[in-house]
């Protein structure tokens, strides 16, 4: 498993629109187009209306690195980038016990 914690902060609301719309699209190529993405689950802080904080699962690092160069993740990378207020903070984590959906 390789899992990823990222947080993004958008420049102001008309960013946070435009960005939720690229994340829209870009999740619906990942569900479509990426069997080794286990989960991608976007979120909004309830008081941090201007971060967005996105918890991925992939099979492995090989299903990270076949996202990582998909087109339509390339995509979203290069048009987020005028909305973003600062780079992005990653944190790459370690599954622990868990919860939730059956592992592939």
């Amino acid at each position: 498993m390789y899992c990823l914690l990222v947080r993004f902060r958008v420049l102001d609301e008309v960013a946070a629109r435009r960005f939720d719309q690229l994340t829209a699209t870009a999740v619906a190529e990942i569900t479509a187009n990426e069997q080794g993405t286990l989960v991608y689950a976007t979120h909004r802080p309830q008081d941090e209306p201007l971060t967005r904080v996105f918890y991925e699962v992939y099979r492995d690092d090989e299903a990270f690195q076949a996202h990582e160069h998909a087109p339509h993740v390339i995509d979203f990378h290069a048009r987020k980038a005028e909305l973003l207020a600062g780079p992005a903070e990653v944190e790459v984590l370690t599954l622990g016990p868990f919860r939730g959906w059956p592992l592939a």
